[in-house]
């Protein structure tokens, strides 16, 4: 126990529980706007486009760098998102299939580069996550993220939700609806990027999922939404970094492990839709159907 407290009292820890507070709470903002636009496996696609990324930046600096890799996985995830964004404009290719060509071939270019690579033992930091090993640099990119998502959020709240649920009724009103889309892609890009220092790239999507969906389980509110998302997301993340010293896990793990905790206990306690209140409701009317049996 006392090995535990000296450890979260180093300035390297704090750093890591100052870092997952960002994290996640701009992901859990974010991921209201995932659960809305349906977008969950898009994105997850998007988070292997991560990998050619940092890879390419490697094999032009030939170091492995925390910016070099934040900024090459942010080019190639933008590259093949918004890509896939303008190919199935105006044609009869959906933007799930563009998307799919696009990371299935940026991930297999990703795997024929690490053969050139000399640091490819280094990459399982970025592919799983070290969070622990952030620095004050990081610390200033994390929050320029946050502050750029959750600014850019909330000033055109109103016409991104109004092109996620009435796209037609938005072009009427003179709201771009294309802008928005792009904007809004961008914004949950940023967030996965994010994420990606906290969780990996393998399990970076489910930060920016699992904070919304928790919470659409208890409210039906769309600020809720957003806000109490990032709550959930901020909070969970911190509590697994603690959590994964006396349980001697990796944090990266730890964080996805506890907010699927989570969703399951909501899963279970929801007191609209969860499944405990399912069995009550399916006891109750089998007992008053037999009762009007009898």
């Amino acid at each position: 126990m006392n090995d535990t407290l000296d450890i979260i009292t180093m300035p390297f820890f704090r750093r890591a529980l100052v870092a997952a507070a960002l994290i996640g709470f701009t992901n859990g903002f974010v991921s209201g706007f995932v659960l809305l636009r349906r977008s969950a496996l898009s994105l997850g696609a998007l988070a292997h486009t991560m990998l050619p990324g940092i890879v390419l930046v490697v094999l032009i600096t030939g170091a492995l760098t925390q910016a070099g890799a934040f900024f090459g996985a942010l080019l190639a995830a933008l590259m093949v998102g918004l890509g896939s964004i303008m190919v199935s404009r105006g044609n009869k290719i959906p933007q799930g299939t563009a998307l799919a060509i696009f990371y299935t071939t940026a991930f297999a270019l990703g795997v024929v580069m690490l053969d050139y690579v000399a640091t490819g033992e280094d990459l399982e930091g970025w592919l799983f996550g070290s969070i622990l090993s952030v620095g004050d640099a990081d610390l200033k990119v994390f929050f320029g993220i946050a502050a750029i998502t959750l600014l850019g959020s909330s000033l055109f709240m109103r016409p991104l939700l109004l092109t996620l649920f009435e796209p037609s009724v938005a072009v009427v009103q003179g709201v771009p609806v294309k802008a928005v889309n792009y904007f809004l892609f961008t914004l949950m890009i940023m967030a996965l990027m994010a994420s990606f220092q906290a969780v990996g790239a393998v399990l970076s999507i489910g930060l920016l999922v699992v904070p919304g969906a928790i919470v659409a389980m208890y409210t039906n509110n769309t600020q809720w939404l957003f806000w109490g998302g990032g709550l959930v997301g901020a909070i969970g993340a911190v509590a697994a970094v603690i959590l994964s010293v006396p349980l001697n896990v990796p944090t990266g793990p730890a964080i996805v492990i506890v907010l699927g905790g989570l969703f399951m206990l909501a899963y279970l306690t929801s007191p609209s839709q969860g499944l405990i209140k399912h069995f009550r409701k399916r006891r109750n009317t089998e007992k008053i159907s037999h009762t009007t049996q009898n």
